[in-house]
């Protein structure tokens, strides 16, 4: 049964694996804690059975509630993945990885803002103010957008661009063995799809 439901999360792919989660949550509580990995080239493997090392809980019953989420800067958000082509739970699930939705964070390497833009990037992108909501998270969606477009819509590998530099991608043709690049890719993934099934819940 483990087996099947590994390979039947993988052939399905992400939408699918939200419904599926749904469904089983319904029938038996059980069924909704999903267990998740991203190997070296970008590739999701979900199982409710963890048959390997690297799994690790991704969806419980217990840590869906994300919905104060949805209205901090909310409108901002909406507009800003609209006008870029983004999914925005995507760029919330971004956000909350890198800033907690904090405007005035600021990581030990410099990156500023809610999106954490790096001065150079911020540079690149015209930005004034990057503890400024609507200029941070404008570029930031703007940046995540052309990750992307590089990666041919691989989010994995967008993220990982996001995180370390799209040339970091290149050079090793899959998600580099950075730690921080790594964790940050799984966690965004994680948020993206809490947000996304609080997205279906609301009224």
């Amino acid at each position: 049964m483990a087996n099947y439901m590994d390979w039947l999360f993988r052939r399905a792919g992400l939408p699918w694996l939200l419904l599926l989660v749904l469904l089983g949550a319904i029938a038996n509580p059980a069924l909704a804690d999903i267990y998740r990995y991203v190997d070296e080239d970008g590739v999701i493997h979900f199982s409710n059975v963890p048959t390997h090392y690297r799994f690790r809980l991704y969806i419980s019953e217990t840590n869906l509630d994300y919905r104060a989420y949805f209205d901090r800067y909310d409108r901002i958000i909406i507009r800003a993945a609209r006008k870029h082509g983004v999914d925005n739970t995507l760029v919330k699930a971004v956000i909350r990885a890198e800033s907690d939705f904090d405007r005035n964070a600021v990581s030990k390497k410099g990156a500023q803002g809610l999106m954490q833009l790096m001065p150079e990037t911020a540079k690149d992108l015209a930005v004034k103010d990057s503890f400024d909501p609507h200029e941070n998270i404008n570029a930031g969606v703007r940046y995540l957008k052309r990750q992307l477009n590089n990666f041919q819509n691989n989010v994995p590998l967008a993220l990982a661009a996001y995180n370390a530099g799209e040339n970091a991608v290149r050079r090793y043709g899959r998600i580099p063995p950075y730690k921080e690049t790594r964790t940050f890719v799984d966690r965004v993934l994680r948020y993206w799809d809490e947000f996304s099934l609080n997205k279906q819940s609301k009224p």
